[in-house]
């Protein structure tokens, strides 16, 4: 039953949420890693946690998202420098500019996001793509004669590239096994996994053409982006932002990388976590091969591995000496610190709102709607997501609410459940979400700027998976 403390609740996390919107975008113009930590002091504090529960919840959270998030965006942005600074990056964008087009490049960003995407968790997919999706966009202005990072149209190249790459790492996370939270959502709703895979793939096709290249086109012209300097090639780090083209890196004394070297080092993390996958499938628990699997396709141990690769790849085989990786490597942490600490106090806020309960007060007034069960799994998701900012615990929640509706109603479909729950759990990320910060860092979008694209586009992803799920359940 809904009661006074629910309302108090819920009432509380928007004042609050609200709250830090105002820090960061009104004249105040405060840091968003302050102002994540007031609002989450004031929640925990009026939502009953008390002054050591508040600190204890904050810190638990940062601690776990970094814990997670942290160790691969710094191995992530590592890899990433190493392969924009050695010409790596370019070579990717030459052969997707040679093999695509102008026109179609969006579209070619988003089938590589969504290829990379299905082995990747949502922040690897990140710290490996938009460096490579940064150096197209930048290509393309030069080769185009673009000024200030818009063209013809006043359209920004880089979210016109970089919102169809956020697509596909997006629906790929929400929708596909082994991913974190569909991989819950199959286990809890007793779903068939190799099904969800098949027909999640079907459906992220039409999600992500929707919330990546056609938003994209539009979304581009209402936003402005300059990522950081430290996060591009070489070629951009004089001084200036790359908003009309970057040199080619590579010296007659330190040549760029090969095409095959390039892709077999941005693959490597990919192969590594796909075998993985594949090892938890078909081996049996007693197999030798398996704990060797399941170690090297650990994320942080494949990008590891991928790293220590680079050193070579990108690095050593070029001529260039041990301080001079270890100097380009290093530069690559330097924009990150403030990523680090804005994502992890994200986190602390996320945690707090967990911790408070105001998610299991919004799960009661979902369940008490009387709606059909497969809008009702994703209206919980969506709730639990708006409270919390994390797609896993909404997905965790709403299945754990959402299967014994589901065994009442023998009719519906476990698969599109799942599928349902996945969509609802990436609506509108917003200041919550540790996921809205590191997009909004990588792309050095203003607050404003993040929530007319990001957290728009996350709702279309949201809105139009459902809609495919509706539709899916007129045949299976």
């Amino acid at each position: 039953m809904w009661t006074g403390t629910d309302t108090r609740l819920v009432v509380t996390a928007v004042a609050v949420v609200a709250l830090v919107i105002v820090l960061i975008t009104s004249r105040l113009r405060l840091h968003a890693f302050p102002a994540l930590m007031v609002g989450s002091l004031v929640l925990g504090l009026v939502a009953g946690l008390g002054p050591s529960g508040t600190v204890e919840s904050f810190t638990d959270g940062v601690g776990g998202t970094l814990g997670d998030v942290g160790v691969v965006l710094g191995l992530g942005t590592m890899l990433g420098k190493l392969l924009a600074d050695s010409g790596g990056a370019d070579l990717l964008a030459d052969t997707l500019l040679r093999r695509s087009g102008h026109r179609m490049l969006p579209w070619a960003v988003a089938l590589l996001a969504m290829v990379l995407g299905i082995p990747l968790f949502f922040e690897i997919g990140v710290v490996l793509v938009l460096p490579i999706v940064f150096t197209v966009a930048m290509r393309l202005d030069r080769e185009r004669g673009h000024e200030h990072g818009r063209d013809e149209q006043g359209r920004s190249t880089i979210l016109r590239v970089g919102i169809p790459a956020l697509a596909g790492l997006s629906v790929l996370h929400a929708f596909i096994p082994p991913h974190p939270g569909p991989l819950v959502a199959v286990d809890a709703l007793q779903a068939d996994l190799g099904q969800t895979l098949l027909i999640g793939i079907v459906l992220a096709i039409p999600t992500v053409a929707v919330a990546g290249p056609l938003f994209a086109h539009y979304a581009s012209r209402w936003a402005h982006a300059e990522p950081p300097v430290a996060l591009l090639s070489s070629g951009a780090a004089s001084g200036d932002r790359p908003s009309s083209g970057v040199d080619a890196p590579g010296t007659p004394e330190h040549p760029p990388p090969g095409l095959g070297a390039t892709l077999t080092t941005i693959l490597l993390p990919v192969v590594l976590m796909l075998v993985r996958t594949v090892a938890d499938i078909a081996l049996p628990d007693d197999s030798p091969a398996r704990p060797v699997a399941e170690f090297v396709g650990e994320p942080i141990v494949a990008l590891l591995l991928a790293l220590l690769l680079a050193t070579w790849t990108f690095g050593f085989r070029r001529g260039l000496s041990g301080a001079e990786v270890t100097s380009l490597a290093t530069a690559g942490l330097v924009p990150a610190a403030s990523i680090f600490v804005i994502i992890g106090a994200g986190g602390g806020f996320k945690q707090v709102l967990v911790d408070s309960g105001i998610g299991d007060s919004l799960a009661k007034a979902a369940t008490g709607a009387g709606i059909p069960v497969l809008v009702l799994a994703w209206t919980v998701a969506v709730l639990i997501r708006l409270a919390t900012g994390s797609a896993t615990v909404a997905t965790v929640t709403a299945a754990g609410i959402v299967a014994p509706v589901l065994a009442a109603e023998p009719g519906v479909s476990p698969v599109l459940a799942a599928l349902a729950i996945g969509a609802g759990s990436v609506f509108f990320s917003h200041v919550n979400d540790a996921g809205f910060w590191l997009v909004r860092e990588y792309f050095g979008m203003s607050v404003r700027d993040t929530f007319r694209t990001w957290s728009v586009m996350e709702t279309i992803v949201s809105v139009v998976g459902l809609l495919a799920v509706l539709a899916a359940s007129l045949v299976v």
